[in-house]
């Protein structure tokens, strides 16, 4: 049992999932500080002075809702385009790689083939 837990726990997807989670936790707090301090800021010039989080109907703070649903949205499409670049250039190393890699032909093939009959040729004779 402890073998099989070892192989899961160190699985590549498992290894990246964990790390994904902490680096997730440390850039959630610049995506906070850019809603907080920059985002919400521009909004507030263009909209006034509009706090959603002092919005409340009695007890009901909708205005606290609105702000999450708004820092969601901001997150989800920072976390889009960051990912979207990673990919990117994620993409363009494995073209360099691929690029690097000298692609045997078969008129390459043949050649060798060619070489090493003559090679033999020269040994029998």
């Amino acid at each position: 049992m402890w073998e099989d837990f070892k192989k899961f726990a160190l699985k590549g997807n498992v290894m990246q999932l964990a790390i994904g989670v902490i680096i997730g936790g440390a850039f959630s707090k610049i995506v906070s500080s850019l809603v907080n301090d920059i985002i919400m800021p521009i909004f507030a010039l263009f909209l006034g002075k509009v706090e959603f989080k002092e919005l409340h109907y009695h007890k009901i703070m909708y205005g606290v809702f609105i702000q999450n649903v708004v820092d969601f949205f901001i997150i989800a499409f920072s976390i889009f385009f960051v990912t979207k670049i990673a990919s990117k250039l994620e993409s363009h190393k494995k073209e360099e790689k691929a690029a690097d890699v000298p692609v045997e032909t078969t008129e390459d093939v043949l050649k060798d083939i060619r070489d090493l009959l003559k090679e033999n040729e020269k040994k029998n004779s």
